[in-house]
């Protein structure tokens, strides 16, 4: 994984786990790998990783059953709000860029419409 020097790793961590989720690499109920393993395969601290997992603990996007390991969530409900508030950070974030290229909302309808069409057809 590459990190942006810029963002806390521990928070790059976490969206890279939301993104995991969303994508359906990691289902609901399914194991996560030990901490020293996602620290050794991340290539950062163990503090680091258990940082960014307690955060997804508290969200309620991880569980813990002690023993055992941590999983991700089985509440759908959670799941399906964790990708509308994901993809709206990704809207909000392009948005404002392309407000500041002055570009009207209509403009950007039709401009991701275009761009939908041309990647079906490439």
């Amino acid at each position: 994984m590459n990190f942006n020097d810029k963002v806390p790793i521990y928070y790059q961590i976490k969206q890279y786990i939301y993104s995991e989720i969303i994508s359906e690499k990691l289902t609901a109920g399914q194991k996560l790998p030990a901490i020293r393993q996602l620290a050794v395969t991340l290539t950062v601290n163990v503090n680091t990783i258990q940082r960014a997992l307690s955060e997804l603990i508290s969200e309620g996007v991880l569980v813990t059953q002690r023993g055992k390991g941590n999983f991700v969530t089985t509440d759908i409900q959670l799941l399906v709000a964790l990708k509308k508030r994901v993809v709206t950070a990704q809207f909000s974030e392009l948005y404002d860029k392309l407000i500041t290229l002055k570009i009207s909302p209509p403009e950007m309808v039709q401009y991701l419409q275009d761009y939908i069409d041309q990647r079906k057809e490439a």
